[in-house]
């Protein structure tokens, strides 16, 4: 039976790679598989089983990009409130900004409810240094906010501020809902924040929920969840740090039966009905409400340096994506939603087929490869029947492509393909490779661990002595290739280093390699495949090999430029491959 006590509930509304700003870029949310829809569905079911009402706060960003799930969440009942545009944090604003991030925020949120917004809740907690944000929010017409959580080990703030209360800010008053907590000696644990439940002992929990009801009975409980929590199956950012993964996936299985458990002993509310205000329809007119409508820069546009025209003459030219796959189920949505951004950018100019490599993954790679590219006429999906590394993947996916021109990319994205954009055009005759270069004076790397940095460009640098080419980085997957230059060339190397020995190959024939700065990104889903000290030993073996062709042919000049001659039989193979037969995987 339920107690009579007052309750607050409020929800966070956001998707699964939404607080990972170090990791992720707002820029490229729109890449990640959404799985906001059934998660916040979720929420609204159980909500509906214990007939209960609540706040949800809720981005935008997501109001401006799914404004369905609004809706229906309005459609049940619920009050929606603010959650700022794309999480920025108040450090990353001026006041101006702000004012400018919060009425972006609720025009969205209103179009897509249909209510007016009348809360707000900071994405990082609010600090004594944001108490700023309180009066700009009273200015701009807000009723309330939830954006205090006293922390643990916090200095225990005075009593009246961890409770609902109302603050007098000028002519205006704001109304403060604190998450909820109980004191420990003299620090503060917030037994109302969703992450404390998954992570403490439930009788802990319980009992300090229930000693905060004996303690202060006219004080109304706050407590929140977000709606990623109700989602255990949702792909793991990798790419965190381990206590941030702890925090965002511990125990995400017994979240339903842990609310439930409170669901049914107390009274929750929203703060809107807690407050007795009625809910009403946007205060400012259609036509108003218009002016902060989803912007060109909400997706992920590049500027690039070279601009991309339409094909001088004819047709756009055809060219080839060979994608090795192993293992990469969490990876593969994310891909499909980037090319389909990188075949808009680069439609002028070019128009693309893919060879996607399932390098025998024993996950659901090869059923999802067909569940999201099946359907394409212009995909191939080639399967090995024993893993034989990337770089016979990437072999596989060449001499698979119909095209001259092969660019090759990471499945994980970890080098962005929109940068084909700069690196397809610098594709010109005679030049038979182009590969990007992160270690390049111009590249950079991004939140990639320092020790694996510098071990990449040890061996860079290693490679560069020995082959005698002016490149910065010999161990990148990002490439585009002449196919005429590189089908002869089978690695004899397994995994990473077959990438490393087909450019050494192509240097030691004189063949034309430019390098294009670039940018190599830490994997933000799955697991990296190398294995870091057979890595090391084989490239060590790899340069000692490479360094007795040098000296084999040290007496020799090295060609300034051309491809490949013809191995014995290669014109027969190559006119099986062109006619468009299947290889013997």
């Amino acid at each position: 039976m339920r107690t009579s006590a007052p309750c607050i509930l409020t929800v966070a509304l956001e998707d699964y790679y939404h607080n990972f700003e170090r990791v992720i870029q707002r820029a490229h949310w729109p890449r990640f598989e959404t799985r906001v829809e059934q998660s916040t569905l979720r929420a609204l079911d159980l909500l509906d089983e214990f007939g209960i009402r609540a706040t949800f706060f809720t981005l935008g960003w997501i109001a401006n990009t799914m404004p369905e799930v609004l809706a229906e969440v309005a459609r049940r009942g619920h009050e929606i409130a603010s959650k700022g545009y794309n999480q920025r944090s108040l450090r990353e604003l001026s006041a101006s900004e702000f004012r400018d991030d919060l009425a972006r925020s609720r025009d969205a949120i209103e179009r897509a409810s249909g209510q007016r917004v009348l809360g707000y809740r900071a994405p990082g907690w609010l600090t004594a240094t944001d108490l700023w944000a309180l009066e700009v929010l009273a200015n701009e017409g807000y009723l309330y906010d939830s954006s205090v959580k006293p922390i643990f080990l916090s200095p225990r703030p005075e009593l009246a501020h961890r409770f609902a209360h109302r603050r007098q800010l000028g002519d205006r008053t704001l109304w403060e809902f604190p998450i909820s907590t109980v004191g420990i000696g003299r620090a503060l644990l917030p037994v109302g924040a969703a992450n404390y439940f998954r992570q403490l002992p439930q009788p802990v929990v319980a009992r300090a929920v229930a000693h905060w009801h004996d303690r202060y009975p006219g004080a109304p409980f706050t407590m929140y969840f977000h709606t990623w929590e109700l989602d255990p199956g949702q792909p793991q950012i990798t790419a965190a740090p381990l206590l941030n993964r702890v925090r965002k996936y511990r125990n995400l299985d017994r979240v339903p039966a842990i609310l439930a458990h409170y669901f049914s002993r107390y009274s929750f509310s929203g703060i809107r009905d807690y407050l007795g205000v009625a809910a009403t329809a946007p205060v400012a007119p259609e036509d108003e409400l218009t002016r902060w409508a989803p912007r060109h820069d909400d997706r992920d546009e590049r500027r690039l340096p070279i601009a991309l025209a339409p094909a001088a003459r004819g047709a756009p030219q055809r060219i080839t994506l060979a994608v090795p796959c192993y293992n990469e189920e969490h990876s593969l949505p994310y891909l499909a939603n980037t090319l389909k951004d990188v075949e808009r950018l680069l439609a002028a100019r070019y128009e693309l087929e893919y060879v996607f490599v399932d390098d025998c993954s024993v996950d659901g790679t090869w059923s999802l490869l067909h569940h999201l590219f099946g359907e394409n006429p212009r995909c191939r999906l080639l399967r090995h029947d024993v893993n034989r590394g990337v770089a016979a993947s990437i072999s596989m996916g060449i001499r698979s492509a119909k095209t001259d021109v092969v660019c090759s990319i990471d499945c994980d994205c970890t080098y962005d393909p929109h940068d084909l954009a700069r690196m397809v055009p610098l594709m010109t005759d005679g030049v038979d490779l182009v590969t990007a270069s992160p270690y390049h004076p111009d590249g950079r790397v991004h939140n990639v661990p320092r020790w694996r940095v510098s071990l990449s460009k040890t061996l860079s640098r290693m490679y560069r002595v020995v082959l005698r080419q002016p490149l910065h980085t010999y161990t990148s997957c990002f490439r585009v290739y002449r196919r005429s230059s590189v089908v002869r060339i089978e690695p004899t190397r397994g995994g990473f280093l077959g990438i490393a020995e087909l450019i050494g190959e192509l240097a030691l024939s004189g063949a034309v390699i430019v390098e294009c700065p670039a940018t190599l990104e830490v994997r933000v889903l799955g697991h990296s495949k190398m294995k870091v000290l057979r890595t090391i030993v084989g490239h060590l073996g790899l340069i000692a090999s490479f360094a007795r062709k040098r000296v084999a042919i040290w007496a020799r000049p090295v060609p300034a430029r051309g491809p490949l001659a013809p191995g014995p039989g290669a014109g027969a193979a190559d006119a099986r491959d062109d006619q468009g037969h299947e290889p013997h995987v």
